[in-house]
């Protein structure tokens, strides 16, 4: 919490500030979809090393927006918590320092942190003066048009499944750590049929949680990356409508796992999305 408290507003030099100007439009365009983004994919899309280099970044956007409310007499929410953990789904403690009560948010228990940052995640997406915040602090919004990407995509006129498709598929789920999920996860089912008649090349369920995993081998191209892309939104959709219609907690996830790397300006779009990207998955380890 202490770089939360020290880190200087974003008009500075430093690199830390440097950076913050350059996160805090990507922030926006988050709120703006209403999707949070994990600390490794913002310190991806920013050229960031590490992503534990974000915290003295954060602390300077929520600095900079504390002092913008006092300035203008209007609370600005605190847009630095969209950025959470991948595994926890909460943003770093020092978030605890910008909040409205300012509790020590690494005294409370996992149920009340996420109960507090669900309440201000709804006052970051409802707020409608982000744009406004970009132009007073002198920044630009970040270009958000995948149009064209999304042409490509839906020009799809179907084919077979390839050898290349089948070996990764099949591979993914006898290994799930691949994908980022514990080594006590039991196998996948390959091509599990979902309620809305599509089928996922892989599903993995581990106790409550249910993980679809859209697969693309080294052939795929840029528009097939981004068809899995948009498949991962609507596998996670609807293995949460079943969980919901079968009576079970809605704890479903949806990952795309490529043979090769994410095209670099498809990053965003999977940020907008909200999907993880698992890269370099290998058939031979």
């Amino acid at each position: 919490m202490d770089t939360a408290k020290i880190a200087a507003p974003i008009s500075g030099d430093k690199l830390y500030q440097t950076r913050a100007r350059m996160v805090l439009p990507i922030l926006v365009r988050q709120a703006e979809a209403g999707t949070p983004i994990f600390y490794s994919a913002l310190a991806e899309e920013v050229g960031i090393p590490n992503p534990r280099n974000l915290n003295y970044v954060l602390g300077s956007i929520g600095t900079t927006l504390e002092n913008l409310s006092k300035a203008r007499k209007q609370k600005v929410p605190p847009i630095q918590c969209l950025v959470v953990n991948k595994n926890t789904g909460l943003p770093g403690e020092g978030i605890g320092w910008f909040l409205v009560k300012k509790e020590d948010f690494s005294s409370l228990n996992r149920r009340q942190q996420r109960a507090i940052v669900e309440a201000e995640l709804q006052h970051v997406f409802s707020f409608g003066r982000w744009h406004e915040v970009l132009s007073v602090l002198s920044l630009q919004p970040v270009e958000s048009d995948f149009s064209a990407q999304i042409k490509k995509a839906a020009a799809f006129g179907g084919g077979g499944e390839s050898e290349a498709h089948k070996r990764l598929k099949i591979y993914v789920s006898k290994n799930p750590t691949v994908v980022g999920l514990p080594a006590s996860t039991p196998a996948g089912v390959t091509e599990f049929p979902l309620a809305s008649g599509d089928a996922a090349d892989v599903r993995f369920q581990d106790k409550k949680d249910w993980v679809a995993v859209e697969v693309k081998s080294a052939i795929s191209s840029e528009a097939d990356i981004t068809r899995g892309l948009f498949q991962c939104v609507k596998y996670k959709a609807v293995l949460e409508a079943m969980q919901l219609a079968s009576d079970l907690p809605q704890n479903a996830r949806a990952i795309l796992a490529l043979e090769t790397t994410l095209p670099s300006r498809l990053v965003a779009l999977k940020n907008i999305l909200g999907i993880e990207v698992v890269e370099a998955v290998r058939v031979n380890g």
